[in-house]
């Protein structure tokens, strides 16, 4: 693909940073920048910055960074293209096209066909004969035929080659098919079917495309489910069962159920509010992904220990990205599917209506676990229940809590409060450190990731960096720059990229700004770059600045022409390095 210059150019102008970012995040002003909790990690002290006069933003946490086109690859899991394309709908614009392909685009597009097409495959064997042992599992499982055709449930034969042979008729590649990971290539060299012998659940997008599937065994074997690997259109972290179907919901509460049956029998029942995670637990992504839809989720695990850790692990993600959690409480059956079919959907809204929340779950947790008629188990159920009461954050619902435990222990009231102060200080310090450590500790792994060579010519590795700074604050100034500076005049190998880029723009007519130099680096470079700009940002640097980083560039070449770089021994290259940092 190669979209004009001109229309990303009126695109930027229709799409400002502040307003496309706030439409995801919470903002606050800082001057003349915005600030937010970044969503590309988890972090409770707001760490990225969003600067109106470059129309960039930077994560000074986790080193994400880049223009508008940039946050939207990332939030949306798109690549440029469909950044593009996303923000231009969003714009009301229409993306012009001009023939050139895109290989990785149209792979994509072959990945979604090949999908679209297996999809049919299976749903027609689950109809045929050959599917009766797949369509006599769901009607065992009370499932209408009209709630089957709703999520396009379907039946892999048990056959090798079956999806094979008839995704190759319709003109799919041995390749493609394989890079939609619906066919696995032997060690012979010989390609076979992925699913055999199961019942299929379509993953669908939000898009209403088909980007993988779940397959559950009919008897014994293992594994029991089989989910599609990630693939260029699936990533099992960012994507949720039936999402596509909860996205319409009304209200601003999600049910989330932990397996495809649990959901599809909900919905059944008449909750459309309702999602899965894809063969995982709750991934931070997904939570971020919850948090545009609903703001309060009704956690319906199953109560057994593996359910129980996964309602732990799914309360402290939702909190992490501003979402109340409530457990839902059954007794009767082991998970949701079981009770609708018992009790009914009736029964099943009540049991929504009076799901408890996160505290209470945690602290009837805690008192099963604890014999309070036994002193060292009262203590350490307090300790621990302490620890529970100070993740509150108002200070009214503290005090009911504490009462409880008071309750069930005879300690007084202003006793756990006064350790639930402490607690709530002590975490806040750790959080405090934890964070920062995560910052220095992400900087550099990203510095050493992006530009290793920074290490060793620290001083001309800056002196680089104002100069790109420079240049894609004043534009104007360009040719008299240029006139100054080459690309081989820079010593890092990043910078002098990012240098060649920008000259590349400049011949080619082309703005220098940093929504131009988005296409030709990784996500990771455009974090760099971003970077140097937001270190840079309250540098109004003069031009005696400019021109002094310019002599620390110049003075570097020169001083390589002295010695015999070819010839120099491993100690006279030490030697000479260390020279140059007492020199500069």
């Amino acid at each position: 693909m190669a979209i004009p210059k001109s229309f990303i150019q009126q695109l930027l102008l229709h799409c400002d940073i502040e307003d496309v970012v706030s439409s995801y995040l919470p903002l606050k002003r800082e001057g003349r920048n915005q600030k937010t909790l970044c969503p590309f990690h988890s972090e409770k002290t707001p760490s990225m910055v969003i600067y109106p006069n470059t129309q960039s933003f930077y994560c000074f946490g986790c080193g994400a960074g880049g223009d508008v086109i940039s946050f939207v690859m990332r939030i949306e899991n798109l690549d440029y293209v469909e950044a593009v394309h996303f923000l231009a709908k969003r714009a009301g614009l229409t993306v012009p096209e001009d023939g050139e392909s895109d290989k990785t685009g149209q792979m994509k597009t072959r990945i979604l066909e090949i999908n679209r097409e297996t999809a049919r495959f299976f749903h027609h064997c689950l109809k045929s004969p050959a599917g009766k042992a797949g369509y006599d599992y769901f009607k065992n499982r009370q499932l209408s035929d009209k709630t089957i055709t709703k999520y396009g449930l379907g039946y892999a034969p048990d056959s090798w080659n079956a999806l094979r042979d008839h995704l190759r008729k319709k003109g799919f590649s041995y390749p493609e098919m394989e890079a939609a990971c619906v066919v696995v290539k032997g060690k012979k060299g010989s390609y076979y079917d992925q699913f055999r012998n199961r019942v299929m659940f379509p993953i669908i997008d939000l898009r209403g495309n088909v980007i993988a599937f779940g397959g559950r065994v009919l008897d014994d074997s293992k594994p029991k489910y089989l989910n599609s690997p990630d693939t260029l259109v699936f990533k099992k972290s960012r994507n949720l069962f039936s999402l596509n179907f909860a996205k319409n919901q009304k209200g601003n509460r999600l049910i989330l159920a932990e397996g495809y049956m649990d959901v599809i029998s909900i919905n059944a029942a008449g909750f459309e509010n309702v999602v899965a995670t894809l063969g995982t637990a709750l991934t931070a992504e997904q939570a971020r992904l919850i948090s545009k839809y609903a703001t309060e989720v009704v956690i319906a695990y199953d109560s057994d220990e593996a359910g129980q850790k996964a309602t732990h692990r799914a309360i402290n993600l939702l909190s992490e990205v501003g979402v109340s959690a409530k457990i839902l409480k059954m007794s009767g059956a082991k998970d949701p599917d079981e009770y609708i079919k018992k009790f009914g959907a009736r029964r099943f809204e009540m049991l929504l209506d009076d799901a408890g929340n996160v505290v209470e779950f945690e602290l009837n947790k805690l008192k099963a676990a604890y014999d309070l008629e036994n002193t060292s188990d009262k203590v350490e159920y307090v300790r621990q229940s302490i620890s529970v009461i100070s993740s509150i954050q108002n200070r009214m619902e503290r005090e009911v809590y504490a009462g409880l435990v008071s309750k069930d222990t005879g300690v007084s009231v202003a006793s756990i409060l006064s350790q639930v102060d402490s607690a709530i200080k002590r975490k806040r310090r750790q959080q405090e450190k934890d964070e920062w450590n995560s910052i220095q500790k992400e900087t550099r792994a990203a510095t050493d990731r992006i530009n290793p060579e920074k290490a060793n010519f620290y001083k001309e590795a800056l002196a680089e960096e104002q100069i790109i700074a420079y240049l894609l604050r004043n534009p104007e100034d360009t040719v008299q720059i240029l006139s100054q500076i080459r690309e081989e005049d820079f010593v890092t190998s990043f910078n002098r990229k990012v240098l060649s880029c920008m000259i590349s723009l400049f011949q080619a007519n082309n703005e220098i700004v940093l929504s131009a130099l988005t296409p030709y680096f990784t996500q990771p470079e455009m974090g760099r770059i971003s970077q140097i700009l937001a270190r840079t940002d309250e540098n109004r640097f003069s031009r005696e600045v400019l021109e002094d980083c310019i002599r620390v560039l110049k003075q570097h070449k020169n001083s390589l022409k002295a010695i015999d770089l070819a010839n120099a021994t491993p100690e006279e290259l030490e030697r000479y390095r260390e020279n140059l940092k007492k020199r500069f």
